[in-house]
């Protein structure tokens, strides 16, 4: 699911953001390009609107997504949301 301008914190309501939430791919179909796929249509759009950045969550560990998102260029910000490791993408 991608969300579009969602204010960030209620500390700074200039904060807004733009990115992916919850991408879930199946285990069977795991390495077979959709989820490289999906990020890439998101940042796609949201180059065409104008953003410059892009961000993501996801549950830290061994098994999470992080190691992919790292590989599609995401730099994670120190930052998280609940439990989740915030993650960002410049989009040149």
């Amino acid at each position: 699911m991608a969300f579009l301008d969602l204010p960030w914190s209620e500390e700074d309501p200039g904060d807004r953001r733009s990115g992916l939430w919850r991408l879930t791919i199946s285990a069977d179909a795991q390495g077979k390009g959709y989820g490289r796929f999906a990020v890439r249509s998101v940042a796609d759009e949201l180059r065409r609107r104008g953003a410059r950045q892009m961000y993501v969550t996801w549950q830290p560990g061994d098994d999470g997504p992080g190691a992919f998102y790292r590989r599609l260029g995401f730099r994670t910000t120190g930052e998280t949301s609940g439990e989740q490791v915030v993650g960002v993408l410049d989009l040149p």
